[in-house]
Formats: C-alpha cells, sequence, structure tokens
C-alpha cells in the first residue's frame, strides 16, 4: 500500500519506506525501524521538563541561546565561517574529532557524536539499503558540530547545537522554550519581529537566515565543496534541528515548492535521528570500510572547513 504525502504529517510517527529509485513522495508503509518507548535516561524523548539529570543544563543552554541568537550574529557568523578557511580535512576525519563532545542541548543522550551518527546512519541503512545518499546523510548531518573544536574558534555550545530558527522575523511559540526569546533585542525590533520580518511569502528557505550553528555550517561546507549529495541530503543537513517546522509545521509561509518535497525526505529522516539515540556501541571499524565508500562516492578526499 502506497501513500502520497502532500503536507507535513504533524505529530504522528509513521513507518516509511521508498523502493529503490523511488520518489519520496511515494511512501510505503511497512516495517523497519521500531521507535523505542523511552530515551538513554529512561524518559519521553524531547521531554525538556521532565526531572531527568539533563534537565537543568539543556533550559539554560536554550536561555542563552534565544537570548543571543539575533540576525546581526547570524550574519557575522555566516559571513566568517562561509570563507571555510579554518583547515583542510577528510569526512572521516571530521568525524574522529568528535568523540571528546558531549551535546548540551540534547536531552535524550549524553554519549560522545560519533556514537549519534552511526546509530542514525545504521538504523537508516537498515530500512533503506538502496538510498546510500541518506545513509551518508546519516553520517554527517552533525559533523558541523567541530565548530565546538579549538582549531575552529571553539565556539560556545550555544552557538552550535540545539534546535535551529529563523532570525529576521517573528518567532514562534512553539520553539523549545521560547520564554527566553523575550530577552532577545529581535524581540522587540520592529524590523524582525513581525510574521514575515525582512522576508516574503514563498521567498523559499534558501532565502532565509537560520539561527547559527552545526546545521548551517555543515550545509555550506558540503555546498561549497561540491557535494554530488541530491538536494534533498542538503536540505536534510541544513534543517534537521529546524523542529519548529518539521515537528509544528511553523514557518511554512516561507517556504517555495521545492522545500516542500524536500520537506517529505526531513520527515523520513528525523525518525532516525531522533529515535536512534540509545547506549548500544555500533563497531566503528566493521562499518567504516562501508561509509568510506559513500564518503569516496559524494565527496573530494579533502574539504575546506
Amino acid at each position: 500500500m502506497t501513500i502520497t504525502i502532500e503536507q507535513p504529517q504533524l505529530d504522528v510517527v509513521v513507518e516509511r519506506k521508498v523502493t529503490a529509485g523511488g520518489d519520496p513522495a511515494e511512501l510505503v508503509l511497512d516495517g523497519g525501524f521500531v521507535v523505542p518507548d523511552a530515551n538513554a535516561f529512561g524518559k519521553t524523548f524531547r521531554d525538556y521538563e521532565a526531572d531527568s539529570e539533563r534537565k537543568e543544563t539543556v533550559e539554560d543552554f536554550y536561555r542563552v541561546n534565544h537570548i543571543q541568537q539575533t540576525h546581526e550574529f547570524v550574519s557575522r557568523m555566516r559571513a566568517e565561517y562561509g570563507r571555510l578557511d579554518k583547515t583542510a580535512m577528510g569526512i572521516w576525519e571530521c568525524i574522529e574529532l568528535l568523540n571528546e563532545f558531549v551535546d548540551d542541548s540534547d536531552p535524550d543522550l549524553d554519549m560522545p557524536q560519533i556514537e549519534h551518527l552511526l546509530q542514525t546512519a545504521e538504523a537508516i541503512r537498515k530500512d533503506y539499503p538502496d538510498q546510500d545518499w541518506l545513509h551518508l546523510t546519516g553520517l554527517i548531518h552533525d559533523l558541523g558540530k567541530v565548530l565546538l573544536h579549538p582549531s575552529f574558534g571553539e565556539l560556545p555550545q550555544w552557538a552550535v547545537v540545539g534546535d535551529t530558527f529563523p532570525v529576521g522575523c517573528a518567532y514562534d511559540e512553539c520553539s523549545v522554550h521560547f520564554k527566553y526569546f523575550e530577552e532577545n533585542p529581535d524581540y522587540h525590533n520592529p524590523k524582525f519581529n513581525t510574521k514575515f520580518g525582512v522576508y516574503s511569502e514563498g521567498c523559499g528557505l534558501d532565502n532565509v537566515l537560520m539561527s547559527w550553528g552545526h546545521d548551517d555550517y555543515m550545509y555550506l561546507v558540503a555546498k561549497e565543496n561540491k557535494s554530488t549529495l541530491p538536494s534533498a541530503g542538503l536540505f536534510i543537513i541544513r534543517y534537521h534541528s529546524f523542529y519548529p517546522l518539521h515537528k509544528h509545521g511553523a514557518y511554512m509561509h516561507l517556504m517555495n515548492d521545492e522545500d516542500k518535497e524536500n520537506l517529505k525526505w526531513l520527515h523520513v529522516f528525523n525518525k532516525y535521528d531522533l529515535y536512534s539515540k540509545s547506549n548500544v556501541r555500533i563497531d566503528v571499524e566493521k562499518v567504516k570500510p562501508y561509509y568510506m565508500s559513500l564518503i569516496n562516492k559524494y565527496f573530494p578526499e579533502k574539504l575546506r572547513w
């Protein structure tokens, strides 16, 4: 049985599978990845109010993030890091750099990032064996977190991780810990605090400034290094943390037709990004040859970062 998705299905988790070479609009309701009942701490996923050992750390993260992520800040960061003049290295070298980092914005996991990358990629690979670009997207989607590394300026976590959102227009109330936006100077600026702000209806997300972090940075790295990933792969990399859009349907008035098509793939991807997090370890050396073959297929040997 197949279904055609005309628009995002919000707050509904379904098992989706695309036939080999298939259209993402034709999604087969099939078996596959089973969404777990609880995260690594035994709590509900993305529950920012649960009394877990991560609650205070996560809320403090979002307080600073929402206050500091202004239109001016994002413009400055994009200009600086968009030059891609920090270093030159391959994709797997970057993966290994992430071993020492834990994401302070994540209420569901406190393991090094390489574990999350491999868990995501392997879960996708099992359900979508013929979509190798999607496997690789799962592996690399968080590589922009190297911004935390000293050689990249050692940016604070609030400028690297967490849910993303547009700057330059009104913040949507569905955002996690929305209350802290009231302390952001853009919240009170009439140029930026309306529904459209500096944008126009259907302008396309490529023309929208997103809060600065690992998503946008890795998107710039992939695009400027001429990756041959399809448009949907680049879309997933840039917007996988844009939960107000792909979970709640906010900001759809800024999307164009290509965005809406790519959003179907992001809904496929998001289940694996979010729910594959666990304390189950992946045998890195066993799976590395496969992912190296994909890296060589879609990326140059060395990239500018």
